[in-house]
C-alpha cells in the first residue's frame, strides 16, 4: 500500500492542486487552497474482482410501480420541478440572500403537511422560534410541520430515521451542516461534500424528498464545488431584484424534467404568490407613442414569455467617446448587432452613446431576440416607434441575413391571446398561419421597412 497522496482544494471553485500556492489557478481566488486527505493508493496485486457483496439487477421494463409525484400546491413549484417532487429525490435550490428560498420553502413543506404528509424543516442559520416567527407572518403558524435548528449531520440523521420518514425534509442551508467524519469548518468543500452525500444517502433510502439550500457567490452562482450540482438531482436558482416584487424559478438541471423551465412568483405581504400571466408583468404600461420599444417572445423551457425590449440613442459631440450600456442582455451580442448595422445597413451608432435594457430587470439568453433587439435600436436613432401590436422574433448573422428560431408557434399563439395581431419574423423555418406576418431575409429589408423605403 501506497503512502497517501497530499492536495490541496480551492474553497471558491472546488479546484484540486497538487501543491500550495497562493492563487487558484482555475478562478484567481487568493489564499483559497486547503490541505485535503489525500486517497491511499493501492498497489496493482489488489484485485476488486473479488471480495464485494453481488448487487441486485432489475430490467429496465420490470413491472415495478414507479413512484408518483407529489404536488406541492404550488403550480409554479411544480412547473419548475417538472411536475412535482418525485420520491428519493435531492433538489439543490440557490439563490441570493433574502430573495425569499426559505419562504418559498416554507410554504412548500406547510402545503404538504395540510395534506397530512410529515414533513421536516431543518434550519442551520436560525433558531426554532424565528422560524416560527416567519410562518406567523405568512398565515402558516398552525401548519403540523416538524421544526428543528441543528447544524449535526449525525444528530438530523438519527432524529429523522426514528419512526416513519419524513416525505419531504428542508436542509436550510447546506453550507452550515457539520459531519463529525471530516475534519473541517462547516462550509468547506469537503464538509459541504461529505454531508450533502450522507443527506442524499439517506433521502434516496428512505424515499424522503430533499430540498437543499445552497448559498451563492458574488456572481450569483452556487457556492462551493460543482461537485454538489452533480450530485444532486435538479438544480433550482432563484433570481430577481429585490428592488421587483417578481422572483423567477429556473430549472438548470432536472433528472425527472424538461430544463429551463421557470416559475414565476411575486412578493407580496403574505409571502410568495403565483403569476400565471408572466407576460403581464414585463408589458405594463407601454406607451404606443415612444421609440425605441420592442416586444419579445422568449421562450423558457416551454413557456413563452412576452417582454419588452427598451433601447435609446443619444447623440453626441464630435469626439467624444461614445458609451455602451446594457441591461439584462448580452452586452457582446449588441456590440455585433451594432456592428451588422452599420457595416450591412449604412445606420450610423459611432456617434451615439446607446442604452439597452429589458423591461421589469428580466435576464435574455435566447439568440431570438437579436431581431427585436436591432428593431429598438433602429427606432431609437430614426425616432420612429413600432407599432403597438407587434412582436418580433429572429436571430441575425454576421451576413445579415435574418435567421428562423424554435418554436414559432409557441411563441405567436401567447402573443395572439394578450391582444397582438403582426408579427416580425424571418423567412423560413415552420410555416405559422396565425396573425398578420411580416417577413424579412436581411436585416437591411427591415430597416428599409421601418425607414418607409421599401
Amino acid at each position: 500500500m501506497a503512502k497517501a497522496k497530499k492536495k490541496y482544494r480551492c474553497q471558491n471553485c472546488g479546484d484540486i492542486s497538487p501543491r500550495w500556492q497562493g492563487q487558484c489557478d482555475n478562478c484567481g481566488e487568493w489564499n483559497s487552497l486547503e490541505e485535503e486527505a489525500g486517497v491511499t493508493v493501492f498497489s496493482a496485486k489488489h484485485d476488486l474482482q473479488t471480495g464485494g457483496r453481488s448487487v441486485q439487477m432489475v430490467d429496465l421494463n420490470s413491472a415495478i410501480e414507479l413512484p408518483k409525484r407529489c404536488s406541492t400546491d404550488i403550480n409554479e413549484f411544480d412547473r419548475a420541478l417538472g411536475g412535482g417532487l418525485v420520491p428519493g429525490s435531492a433538489i439543490l435550490l440557490g439563490g441570493d440572500p433574502g430573495i425569499g428560498k426559505s419562504t418559498l420553502l416554507l410554504q412548500t413543506v406547510a402545503n404538504l403537511a395540510y395534506k397530512g404528509l410529515k414533513t421536516a424543516y431543518i434550519s442551520g442559520e436560525e433558531a426554532v422560534d424565528q422560524v416560527r416567527l416567519r410562518a406567523r407572518r405568512l398565515g402558516l403558524g398552525d401548519a403540523p410541520v416538524s421544526l428543528a435548528a441543528a447544524t449535526s449531520v449525525r444528530d438530523i440523521l438519527t432524529t429523522l430515521g426514528d419512526g416513519e420518514p419524513p416525505a419531504l425534509i428542508i436542509i436550510d442551508s447546506i453550507q452550515t451542516m457539520h459531519s463529525d467524519q471530516i475534519e473541517g469548518a462547516p462550509g468547506t468543500v469537503s464538509q459541504v461534500r461529505s454531508s450533502a452525500q450522507e443527506l442524499i444517502r439517506f433521502a434516496k433510502k428512505c424515499g424522503s424528498a430533499l430540498i437543499l439550500v445552497g448559498h451563492v457567490t458574488k456572481d450569483g452562482s452556487i457556492a462551493g464545488p460543482r461537485v454538489l450540482e452533480h450530485m444532486v438531482d435538479t438544480v433550482l436558482s432563484f433570481e430577481g431584484e429585490r428592488s421587483h416584487q417578481y422572483r423567477i424559478l429556473r430549472a438548470s438541471k432536472n433528472r425527472f424534467g424538461g430544463t429551463d423551465e421557470i416559475g414565476v412568483f411575486a412578493m407580496q405581504e403574505k409571502g410568495l404568490t403565483e403569476v400565471a400571466n408572466p407576460s403581464s408583468l414585463f408589458l405594463s404600461n407601454r406607451d404606443d407613442h415612444v421609440t425605441g420599444g420592442a416586444v419579445f417572445p422568449a421562450l423558457e423551457g416551454t413557456r413563452p414569455v412576452l417582454i419588452e425590449i427598451q433601447a435609446l440613442t443619444v447623440r453626441l459631440a464630435s469626439g467624444a467617446t461614445p458609451r455602451r450600456a446594457v441591461v439584462g442582455w448580452d452586452s457582446g451580442r449588441l456590440a455585433m448587432i451594432l456592428a451588422v448595422l452599420e457595416a450591412r445597413c449604412g445606420l450610423s451608432f459611432s456617434t451615439c452613446e446607446v442604452y439597452l435594457n429589458i423591461a421589469g430587470g428580466y435576464k435574455v439568453s435566447d439568440p431570438g431576440a437579436d431581431l427585436a433587439v436591432a428593431a429598438a435600436l433602429i427606432s431609437a436613432l430614426a425616432e420612429k416607434p413600432l407599432p403597438s401590436d407587434a412582436i418580433l422574433f429572429g436571430e441575425i448573422a454576421l451576413s445579415g441575413d435574418i435567421r428562423p428560431v424554435a418554436h414559432a408557434a409557441l411563441r405567436i399563439k401567447e402573443a395572439e391571446k394578450l391582444g397582438f395581431e403582426q408579427v416580425f419574423m424571418p423567412y423560413g423555418g415552420s410555416e405559422v398561419k396565425a396573425m398578420k406576418q411580416q417577413k424579412f431575409k436581411t436585416l437591411r429589408n427591415l430597416v428599409d421597412h421601418m425607414l418607409g423605403r421599401d
